[in-house]
């Protein structure tokens, strides 16, 4: 449980952690809920959820549950801030010693550097906070790429440096730069940022007024987290304007009490070559070192972060539900087009089946040439061919509608959902298949009805086959047809044909219909997008509430 305590410094309350295991679990539960949340069609607020949920899932991996399960963990201070907004050397100057490059080259910071006293070292060493990041040990200061196996990507690694001259219980990281031309390295400082206890957010004399770090500043307001803001390299005849403009801007968007440190211009400030005096970070430093040391200010730094990432999930939870809410709308709607479609034309193909559509152009020749001209064989054949390209025109235009009603939802330009026949058949070839299968099975039919006729020579099986496949797919024209079939074996023994051949074909325009609609289906889904995250979101959250 967190519980607020009467005010202190600069913030609005003071918090302290009293944490029960059911707040641990409720958590759990919570952060597996926004794991399992998927947003993979392309809708207007999509690519926003994916950045919340990426962002509040390293909150709560790299933050939240480790902070909550080691209270007596080392307070860690991310400095954050814009390219050339001398983060590194500002680290190295609060360390007394260069342990993060610094230089004209941006991105300057590649691989981030967290320093910490000897004895915190195992707090940073194994995956408590940060799991993703590969850690590298570097003996001497010196490039961490260096110790990078072949291939590893330097921006998820983690430099571990130790130095005694920082205190026991702080540890500062030296953060990639937020504005960074490099995405992979955008993406690594939000995600360090997130695993702050305290936040430092370094601008420039030249740059406070940029819009990337006011961003990070509004997203610290947002979660209440503990927050100080660095004014670097002010030239000194400047100082007094640039820090009550600055301090104005603070202000208004809020953020009027929020710590703020002013370091000067100075010799050493250019091309991140040396180290500040001690005397130009000397309030910064003591600062951060009280909240290390001091345990009311230590816990007020450490429980106002946690708190307010706990706070905001009042608000973060229920936004990432309604897009997954949203994803499954679109999700329906994409679905409905297909299943409309597909029963329009599985409709259409049975009312042209019971019209004889079936029996046209070739088919009629050969049915009108039977059996003088044409063999009973020969009949199947061209009628088989012909009910082929009856399903294949229906699953065509059925595809078309679909097209057409996807064209007008932006869901449905999600790239997997483009592919098509992800299998090497096509569907004429599937269609071929499952029509000369059920000519195959109207043929076994037709042989068992002829065993059980009690006469000397026995029909030929293919002709019954034959008459039967044109009384079933000929309509009101083939009533002589189905004459003749009667006349070779029987009515009891033509009608039991009939409504067993019937039923066969039904059967198979069902299953025709059934198996191309979810082959369109299939990549949809395949994205695997359901109700349930939703409801599972918002469950979790009113878990965690109660037990807050």
């Amino acid at each position: 449980m967190l519980q607020k305590s009467p005010e202190i410094g600069h913030s609005s309350h003071v918090v302290t952690l009293d944490v029960r295991p059911q707040l641990l679990d409720a958590l759990s539960a919570l952060r597996d809920r926004v794991a399992a949340a998927r947003f993979p069609l392309p809708l207007a607020g999509a690519p926003r959820a994916r950045a919340n949920r990426d962002e509040l899932l390293a909150q709560l991996d790299d933050y939240l549950v480790p902070r909550l399960k080691e209270p007596q963990a080392p307070l860690l201070a991310v400095v954050g801030g814009s390219t050339g907004a001398g983060k590194s050397t500002l680290v190295n100057s609060l360390v007394g010693r260069r342990v993060s490059e610094a230089g004209v080259l941006r991105p300057t910071t590649r691989t981030p550097v967290l320093v910490c006293h000897p004895e915190d070292h195992h707090w940073f060493s194994g995956m408590r906070v940060l799991p993703d990041l590969t850690r590298v040990w570097v003996p001497q200061p010196g490039p961490a790429d260096d110790l990078l196996l072949p291939g590893e990507d330097p921006t998820r690694v983690l430099r571990i440096e130790t130095v005694d001259t920082l205190p026991p219980g702080l540890a500062l990281l030296d953060a990639p730069d937020i504005d960074s031309l490099v995405s992979d390295n955008r993406v690594l400082a939000a995600e360090l940022i997130c695993a702050a206890d305290i936040w430092v957010m370094v601008t420039t004399a030249a740059r406070y007024a940029d819009a990337v770090p006011w961003h990070m500043l509004r997203t610290a307001k947002e979660y209440d987290v503990t927050l100080i803001t660095v004014l670097d390299r002010v030239p000194h005849q400047v100082v007094s304007e640039v820090s009550r403009q600055y301090g104005a801007l603070l202000t208004k968007a809020g953020l009027g009490d929020v710590p703020r440190f002013t370091v000067p211009e100075l010799p050493e400030s250019a091309w991140g070559g040396g180290l500040l005096p001690a005397t130009a970070v000397a309030p910064l430093r003591t600062w951060l070192v009280h909240h290390a040391q001091d345990p009311v200010a230590r816990q007020h730094a450490m429980a106002r972060t946690a708190y307010g990432v706990l706070d905001s999930l009042k608000s973060r939870m229920p936004e990432l539900a309604s897009a997954a809410a949203a994803q499954y709308a679109a999700a329906l709607r994409l679905t409905a087009a297909v299943d409309a479609a597909y029963d329009n034309e599985h409709t259409r193909v049975r009312g042209r089946l019971q019209s004889g559509a079936v029996l046209a152009g070739d088919a009629l020749k050969r049915w009108r040439a039977f059996p003088l001209d044409c063999t009973a064989g020969e009949l199947l054949d061209s009628l088989v061919e012909s009910l082929t390209a009856l399903l294949l025109c229906a699953v065509t235009a059925a595809d078309e509608r679909v097209d057409e009603a996807w064209q007008r939802e932006p869901a449905a330009k999600a790239p997997e959902l483009a592919v098509r026949d992800p299998s090497l058949e096509s569907a004429e070839h599937r269609i071929g298949m499952a029509v000369r299968r059920w000519r195959r099975e109207l043929e076994e039919y037709a042989e068992e009805e002829a065993r059980e006729l009690e006469r000397g020579v026995a029909p030929d099986p293919e002709v019954l086959a034959a008459l039967l496949a044109t009384t079933l797919l000929g309509g009101r024209r083939t009533w002589s047809t189905g004459e003749q079939l009667a006349e070779r074996m029987g009515v009891h023994g033509a009608l039991r044909l009939r409504e067993r051949g019937g039923r066969l074909l039904l059967d198979l325009v069902d299953r025709v219909m059934h198996t191309e609609r979810e082959r369109r289906l299939a990549p949809l889904d395949a994205l695997d997008v359901h109700p349930e995250p939703q409801a599972e979101m918002i469950a979790a959250l009113s878990v965690l509430l109660k037990e807050r």
